[in-house]
C-alpha cells in the first residue's frame, strides 16, 4: 500500500446545523440571547492576554450570537461546489431536529423536502453523506419539559428518527450517526454547567446521559428496521493523555480517567457499527489540589507541546495514531468524523492536516480499519459558547458579506486526497 489509502477512502469535512445554517430557532438560540452580553464581559478573565489581542471581537456581544452564521442553509450549494472542487468525495453534516418538528407531533414537510434537496445536491456531485440526526440543540418543546432528564424525551427522539428515516430511506444515505458527542453535551451542559440547560450535578448528568444511550441504542434498531443495509454509528470525541510525571499516581490516575472519558462510552453503547472518533486535544494529568477543578485533585494541562491551537488546547497529531490504535479493539470501522485546529494562521492548520494523516496512514499500515477522514471543518463557523472567533475552516468565511475564500490549507488537502495520501 506504501502511504497510499485503500481504495474507497472517504475524504472530506464536515458541518453541523446550527453552527452553519443560520435563523435556528432551538435550546441554543434561546440560551444565546440571553447569555451573550455576560459572556463577553467574562472574555478578559477566560482567556489569555495574547487570545485577548488577536480576537478582540470576544468583547463584543454581537459574536455570541450566531444570528444569520454562514448562511449555509441558503447557500449549501455553493459550499458542496467548493467541497468538489476540492476533491472531496464525503461530507458529514446534520439535520436540525428544530427546524424539522418545530411543534410536537408536527413534522415541517417543507423543511424534510429541503433536506433533501441538501441530500440530493450532495448525491450529484458524487459526495456521500454523513448524516448526525442530534447535534446538541434541542426543540423548545423538548427543552420545556426537561430535555434529556425526562424519559418522554428519549420516545420524542425516536419518532423524530422513525420519520426521518421513513422519508430518507430511498436517497441513498449509507451513513448515520444518531447524535453527536453525547458525552461532551453532557459534561459541559450537566457537569460544567456551561452549556444550556447549565446544570451542575452528577445525579442530573447521569439521569440524561442514561436517556440518551439508550436512545441511541433504540435508534439504531429503528433506522436497521427501515433500512437494513444502512451503517448506524456513534462520533465519539477523544483525547489524547499523558501522565505529568512519572509517579505511580499519576500514572493511575491518568489510566483511569482516560478510561472514564475515552473509553467507557464506547463500553456502555450495545448498538453500533462503527465508530467515529472525534479528536482535537492532547492533555498531560497529574495529581495536584485546585479549588477550581471539577475533578478534585486531577490536573489537566495542555503543556505535552508547546504547540496551542488559537483556543489554547495542546496539539499534538501523533495523538490520534495512539487513540486509532486503542480505538481498534473494539473490533468496529473507524471514520475520523472529525479532526481539526482553531487557527487564524492558516499554516499552522496546513501544517496539523499534514501530520495528522501521516499518523492516520501510520496506523492503516499497522492494519487498523479506518474507512473516512472528515475535517473540521469545511467552512469558519459559530463555535458554541465562544462565537464565531474561533476559526477552524478550510474555507475562511466572512461573516460580514459571506464571501467564501479558500485557504491554502483547502489547497493542501486536495493535493492530499488527489494523491490518495501524502507524497512517498
Amino acid at each position: 500500500m506504501g502511504n497510499k489509502f485503500p481504495k474507497g477512502f472517504l475524504w472530506g469535512a464536515a458541518t453541523s446545523a446550527y453552527q452553519v445554517e443560520g435563523n435556528n430557532v432551538n435550546s441554543w438560540s434561546e440560551w444565546e440571547k440571553n447569555n451573550a452580553k455576560k459572556l463577553s464581559q467574562e472574555a478578559k478573565n477566560k482567556w489569555q492576554k495574547w487570545q485577548q489581542e488577536k480576537f478582540p471581537e470576544m468583547f463584543e456581544e454581537e459574536n455570541y450570537l450566531s444570528g444569520q452564521a454562514c448562511d449555509f442553509y441558503n447557500r449549501y450549494e455553493e459550499d458542496f461546489d467548493l467541497a468538489k472542487m476540492g476533491g472531496h468525495n464525503a461530507h458529514r453534516l446534520s439535520f436540525e431536529w428544530s427546524r424539522i418538528e418545530p411543534e410536537e407531533g408536527r413534522f415541517d414537510e417543507n423543511e424534510i423536502e429541503h433536506y433533501r434537496k441538501v441530500i440530493r445536491s450532495l448525491k450529484e456531485k458524487n459526495i456521500e453523506p454523513m448524516i448526525t440526526l442530534w447535534w446538541w440543540t434541542n426543540p423548545l418543546w423538548i427543552e420545556n419539559i426537561g430535555g434529556w432528564e425526562n424519559k418522554k424525551t428519549k420516545q420524542c427522539f425516536l419518532a423524530y428518527i422513525e420519520r426521518i428515516i421513513k422519508e430518507f430511506k430511498g436517497e441513498g444515505v449509507r451513513l448515520w450517526i444518531p447524535g453527536n458527542e453525547p458525552g461532551t453535551y453532557i459534561g459541559m451542559a450537566y457537569v460544567k454547567g456551561e452549556h444550556p440547560p447549565m446544570v451542575k450535578s452528577i445525579w442530573r448528568a447521569n439521569k440524561a446521559f442514561k436517556n440518551i444511550l439508550t436512545a441511541f441504542d433504540e435508534a439504531y434498531d429503528i433506522i436497521h428496521a427501515h433500512q437494513p443495509g444502512a451503517q448506524v454509528g456513534l462520533s465519539h470525541y477523544a483525547r489524547f493523555m499523558s501522565p505529568k510525571t512519572n509517579k505511580i499516581f499519576d500514572i493511575y490516575i491518568t489510566r483511569l480517567l482516560d478510561y472514564i472519558k475515552n473509553w467507557r462510552f464506547l463500553e456502555t453503547c450495545k448498538k453500533y457499527d462503527f465508530i467515529g472518533i472525534q479528536y482535537y486535544r492532547a492533555n498531560s494529568v497529574e495529581i495536584k489540589f485546585s479549588k477550581s477543578n471539577i475533578w478534585g485533585p486531577i490536573k489537566e494541562a495542555d503543556d505535552i507541546t508547546q504547540w496551542h491551537s488559537d483556543m489554547g488546547w495542546c496539539v499534538y497529531p501523533e495523538g490520534i495514531y495512539h487513540l486509532l490504535k486503542k480505538t481498534a479493539k473494539f473490533g468496529k470501522d473507524i471514520y475520523i468524523s472529525e479532526n481539526g485546529i482553531a487557527a487564524i494562521d492558516d499554516a499552522k492548520r496546513e501544517k496539523f492536516l499534514k501530520e495528522s494523516i501521516f499518523y492516520i496512514q501510520k496506523a492503516l499500515k499497522e492494519g487498523i480499519k479506518i474507512k473516512g477522514y472528515f475535517h473540521w471543518s469545511l467552512l469558519d463557523n459559530f463555535e458554541w459558547d465562544k462565537g464565531f472567533w474561533p476559526r477552524f475552516g478550510l474555507i475562511e468565511v466572512d461573516y460580514k458579506t459571506l464571501e467564501r475564500k479558500p485557504r491554502p490549507s483547502f489547497y493542501a488537502y486536495k493535493k492530499i486526497i488527489e494523491q490518495n495520501g501524502l507524497d512517498e
